[in-house]
């Protein structure tokens, strides 16, 4: 790239060596602009920055409005793993041109179009393709050494549509030539009369500048937690559900016994006595702690029968059902993996225990990704993460298999921002819904 470049810069100086008439842009001209430059991408697409080339064919409405078709190709690799990506970006600009009689000829532009990626993926024989609409905004600069040849930079900021809730944020920077065809050429400019020598004012007399104010540097925000647990009030045995939340905050943790902890989430708890459990969580704001109590009671003491008695069928009423549904399993995974980590395996043994205790519960284990990486690919690991779940349920703590079902929604239902590192751990999760009758 850098022997093009270099080429292109030897011809424009021979070109402005060979003649001095400079025009600027003019009406009705058509132009061709080859470029070569870079292409950076943004950094939640984990790909490195690559060479770019391209061609601009244009046409001056007027001296101040063109439009301009644009096309231009690169390659590139990840930056987490060694996957290969080609992209084809092409779309139609408006350019306005500030100062367009020249030779120095300012510009903005603003368009839109598409991008191909085409992505090769290690350990796999093919590759997919993917499209993405974008927009562009930006700007640049022309330096016209003849009538109809320019030098060019140009700076413009891709925004890819690749979801709704979030696009990527692209840059592109080019240097090339321009050429202009045809088009009307203004006539000579008349030379103005040289104005009579101003008469020479005395000099003032220099003033010593004055120190701009010092501003405090504003600090940063200052954390928040919240955290509260249902019911408040158990019988010694039984769960309770802890859930929090926090903002501003780096990491968080969760006194006594739980330990670190995700910015948000919920957790299922049986403690053995009364607990006060603490939320703490720092950020580069400091500190902030919440408290939540539950009580622990005995279980009431066991009271001798009262004497059954016989009512005749049509009289005996129906039994009365009790409805369930745990709160989510707070399980998490790497990203890119499926397998389970020991650290949760006892908040599945809870899970296992309360389907034995409803041993007419049905329900799903929902899996859930971030976006990193295609759709079609999180929606597979989704469903991996999910069976996994499921499959330990069955083989390690019996389980029956039809009780339990294996959904993979993938992206589709996020419960934090993608755009932050916790977000999207909170994202790659495992969620459970049961609903049984007690025998």
């Amino acid at each position: 790239m850098k022997k093009i470049v270099s080429s292109m810069l030897m011809c424009a100086a021979v070109l402005t060596m060979a003649t001095s008439a400079v025009a600027g842009e003019r009406e009705g001209a058509f132009s061709v602009s080859p470029f070569v430059g870079g292409y950076t991408f943004d950094g939640e697409q984990h790909l490195e920055t690559a060479p770019v080339f391209g061609l601009r064919l244009g046409y001056d409405l007027t001296k101040n409005w063109g439009v301009e078709a644009v096309a231009d190709y690169l390659a590139t690799e990840g930056t987490r793993n060694d996957r290969s990506v080609n992209a084809l970006s092409y779309r139609l600009d408006i350019l306005y041109n500030f100062l367009p009689e020249g030779p120095l000829v300012p510009y903005l532009a603003v368009g839109g179009g598409g991008i191909t990626y085409g992505h090769g993926h290690e350990g796999l024989k093919v590759s997919d393709r993917t499209t993405d609409a974008t927009i562009n905004a930006g700007g640049g600069l022309k330096y016209f050494v003849t009538d109809s040849v320019a030098l060019r930079a140009d700076a413009r900021q891709l925004f890819v549509l690749e979801s709704p809730d979030s696009p990527k944020y692209n840059w592109e920077y080019t240097a090339g030539l321009t050429f202009l065809f045809g088009g009307k050429t203004a006539p000579a400019p008349v030379a103005a009369p040289k104005p009579a020598p101003k008469p020479v004012a005395e000099p003032v007399p220099v003033q010593k500048p004055v120190p701009a104010p010092v501003v405090a540097p504003v600090p940063p925000p200052a954390p928040s937690t919240e955290m509260t647990v249902t019911p408040s009030s158990i019988t010694k045995g039984e769960a309770a559900i802890l859930t929090w939340s926090s903002s501003n905050a780096t990491n968080c943790e969760i006194q006594p016994e739980v330990g670190s902890v995700q910015p948000k989430g919920t957790l299922r708890v049986t403690p053995a006595d009364n607990t006060a459990y603490t939320l703490i969580c720092n950020g580069a704001g400091g500190t902030a702690k919440s408290a939540a109590k539950v009580a622990v009671v005995a279980p009431a003491p066991v009271v001798a029968p009262a004497p059954v008695v016989v009512l005749p069928p049509a009289a005996a009423p129906a039994p009365a059902q009790k409805l369930c549904s745990p709160a989510v399993i707070n399980i998490q995974f790497d990203t890119n993996k499926a397998d389970l980590k020991p650290q949760y395996r006892a908040e599945l043994k809870s899970l296992a225990d309360f389907l034995n205790e409803f041993p007419n519960a049905t329900g799903v284990i929902e899996g859930h990704t971030d976006n990193v990486g295609s759709k079609a690919l999180n929606m597979k690991l989704s469903q991996q993460r999910a069976d996994s779940v499921r499959n330990y349920l069955v083989k390690e703590l019996g389980i029956a298999p039809e009780r339990i079902k294996a959904v993979g929604y993938g992206p589709t239902k996020p419960i934090a921002s993608n755009k932050t590192k916790a977000g999207k751990a909170q994202n790659r999760r495992i969620e459970s819904n049961f609903t049984c009758n007690k025998n």
